[in-house]
Formats: structure tokens, sequence, C-alpha cells
């Protein structure tokens, strides 16, 4: 059976140099001690401290075991194509790894399609519905929003009431498309349809360009099926 994912989990700002140099310290381009010295330049309380470490350990650092293998390839993929926007790889990861990440990403996704932006208060209004009307899940999806806009995904506008899309980054590397397909499996928790990979609302801030099939096919890590005369699904391969 594998490891319960964490309920909530992601409840710090995660600012973007702290996510990178955990990777770097993962992919052997930087030691632990590196990543001390930049929280100690933040200038964190000890409990602030602690909570940081922690998200930043199941984000690269110490994964679940049912996200080692993935976390390597991230870290793989992040070492061999440094031209690759490293906020590409923190967010795959960020997905697979906190469910709370990923409904967050969902809902910006969802309610900023058409015009571009939402309000906040009806991000919060909707985590309230899946988490809970309290303190902690209001905060929470605050840092979480903020970590997104540090990350170079969105922009929050009108002192904040407001989360507006930033330009998508455009995805050619053909084994980064791939992982943040899983990454978007591993959020649904079930297979997706072929058709409706490109528009996840979880992947808003990247378009995909790749042909995807093609990319499913020829996975090692994800499988796919047909259900019914027409409808191709894509599904992980250790899932089925």
């Amino acid at each position: 059976m594998m490891p319960q994912a964490p309920r909530i989990g992601f409840d710090r700002f995660i600012a973007p140099e702290w996510a990178t140099t955990a990777l770097k310290v993962r992919a052997r381009l930087a030691r632990p001690e590196d990543l001390e010295a930049l929280l100690d330049a933040a200038g964190l309380g000890a409990a602030a401290r602690t909570k940081t470490r922690t998200v930043l350990k199941r984000l690269w650092l110490e994964p679940r075991i049912d996200l080692v293998d993935y976390a390597d390839r991230g870290a793989a993929i992040f070492k061999a194509h440094p031209d690759v926007p490293v906020a590409v790889v923190h967010w795959g990861m960020a997905v697979a790894t906190y469910p709370f990440f990923g409904k967050v990403a969902e809902l910006i996704g969802r309610l900023s399609a058409l015009q571009g932006d939402c309000a906040s208060a009806e991000i919060h209004r909707r985590m309230s519905e899946t988490y809970g009307e309290r303190e902690g899940t209001y905060r929470m999806t605050n840092m979480v929003i903020q970590s997104q806009a540090g990350w170079g995904a969105v922009a929050r506008t009108e002192k904040g009431r407001r989360v507006s899309r930033l330009a998508p980054i455009v995805i050619e590397n053909e084994e980064l498309t791939a992982w943040l397909v899983e990454a978007a499996l591993r959020y649904a928790g079930k297979p997706l349809a072929i058709s409706s990979l490109r528009s996840q609302p979880v992947l808003f801030p990247f378009n995909l360009k790749r042909p995807l099939a093609y990319l499913a096919s020829n996975s090692e890590h994800l499988a796919m099926r047909r259900e019914g005369a027409n409808d191709q699904l894509v599904a992980l391969r250790d899932a089925i």
C-alpha cells in the first residue's frame, strides 16, 4: 500500500531559491549546508524554519517512498537540461506531492480559463468547501498562491484580490512533457483522456507542444488504453 499523501502539508511560502537549492541538493549539485545558509539568511523564526524545511523535505530532499523515483527523474531532467525553467520542475513535483497545492492550481486554472484571471475570494471559498472553513485553510491557500506567484506562474493584482495567469511556459522537451503528464495523473488519481491533457487546469502555466499520444505510448512510466470506440486514456503504468 502506498503511503497516504499529506492532506494539506504545503503550509509555508516557498521561495524559488529555496526550492531550487533543495532540488540541487537532490541532483548533487549543492550541499545541504547551502540550503541551511539560505534559510539562515531569510531570518525565519525557529517554528517557521522547521515548517519550511518540512515542506522542502517532502518536495525534494526526502519525498514519499512512492515518489522517490519520480523526484529522481525530475532532478535528472533539471540536471541534463539547464535551459528548462526550474519552476516547471518544482510545479510538477508540488502537484504530485501535495494534493492541496494541486487543488489550488486546479481552481486557478479553471476559474481563470476564460478571462485570464479570477477573484482570490472565489479560490478561498472553493478551498473551504473541500478542506473546511477554518483559518488554517485560508492561510495555507494564501501560502500556495504566494509560492505560485514567486515561481512565476501567476501575479497577484488589485492588492491581492485577484489572481492573474502569466504567459504560459512553452514545453518542447519530450521527457519533461511526459513527466508533467505524470504529475497530472498522480494528482487526479485516475486515468485521463488524452484529448484533455493539454487543457488540464492543474497544468495551466504550461503549453505542452509535443504530441501527447505518441509520448504516452512510448513512455516507460505511462500506459495507453482505449475506452469505448474513440476514447484513448493515459494512466500511470505502475497503477495498472
